[in-house]
């Protein structure tokens, strides 16, 4: 009798341990339920494909932000030279008791007559707004570049009455170079230019200097996805043409120059990416003299518009 007392209360000891082990209130049944599908490994956070989808969202953020930023154009000559390109000006900055000479005094009237204020401001302050950059006492305030959308190209080739010609750029991070194949895109009679919204140079001061002046005159679109957007002109019935070193037709043989026209240019380093590639009808090359290196892409913009405009004039196509 003894020994089942001990063993009675060793079980009540060790039941009053464990606590109450009757029913489970529902737990079980829950733990068992299904918590849904598995979310994808870019909306989990601790995922490295969450971390990469934020990150490149951030650094996108970041370079609309600045894209958004008014620019400051620094220097004499730079000023000079944006103002007679007609690049818009919001305000002219002239520092106090700087030395004048005939390129203060031609920004001077060329602000004055463009309409642009003129602000006298402390030397240490116009430090502060070009960051230090070497302004000689002059700074040109540029407003952020409002861009188009590509339907607006269509727009404007229709409403010219001209076969339409296209330029895009797949890649082309140079804004000199942007906005010199801008100002050959205006010269040879194109009716816009199309950027992708990554990747690529924006419509910055420089390339606005470049351009003298054509930015204002020629709609610059961007597609968020450049591929699509030329398959969907393609779709439409223009022809995608690609600028490229291997084309597979030299420009002397581009018989598509006088159909409704898309020309791709390619980046600096690498040229045409694989998938704009593929979009392409055809890729075109430039021939040029043995050991000579590529050309960059607005000279190369230059010489296949000329081509272009040259052929479509004889079809009495413009």
């Amino acid at each position: 009798m003894a020994g089942n007392s001990r063993r009675q209360g060793a079980i009540r000891k060790t039941g009053t341990k464990k606590g109450q082990v009757v029913g489970s209130g529902g737990q079980r049944r829950k733990a068992l339920e299904g918590k849904g599908p598995t979310p994808k490994a870019e909306d989990r956070p601790g995922h490295k494909a969450y971390r990469a989808a934020n990150a490149a969202k951030t650094r996108e953020q970041s370079r609309q932000k600045k894209a958004d930023k008014p620019e400051l154009i620094a220097g004499r000559n730079p000023v000079v030279e944006a103002l007679r390109a007609d690049v818009p000006g919001v305000a002219l900055y002239v520092a106090l008791n700087i030395e004048i000479d005939d390129r203060v005094n031609e920004a001077v009237r060329l602000a004055g007559d463009k309409g642009i204020s003129i602000l006298e401001i402390p030397r240490e302050e116009l430090d502060r707004k070009t960051n230090r950059a070497m302004h000689q006492g002059l700074g040109l305030q540029v407003p952020p570049f409002e861009y188009a959308h590509p339907d607006d190209l269509m727009t404007a080739a229709r409403d010219s009455g001209n076969t339409p010609l296209f330029v895009a750029l797949d890649g082309v991070t140079d804004p000199r170079n942007l906005g010199a194949v801008i100002r050959s895109a205006a010269a040879f009679g194109a009716h816009g230019v199309l950027l992708p919204e990554r990747r690529s140079a924006g419509m910055t001061a420089v390339a606005w200097r470049t351009s003298a002046g054509t930015a204002a005159k020629l709609p610059i679109a961007v597609a968020t996805n450049l591929t699509r957007q030329l398959k969907s002109w393609a779709s439409s019935g223009l022809m995608i043409v690609g600028l490229d070193a291997d084309g597979t037709v030299d420009i002397d043989a581009l018989d598509l120059a006088s159909e409704p026209l898309v020309v791709v240019l390619g980046s600096e380093g690498r040229g045409l990416s694989r998938l704009v590639r593929e979009t392409c009808d055809a890729t075109v090359s430039i021939p040029m003299a043995a050991g000579v290196e590529s050309l960059n892409a607005s000279v190369a913009a230059g010489v296949l518009l000329a081509e272009v405009a040259r052929r479509r004039r004889l079809a009495g196509r413009i």
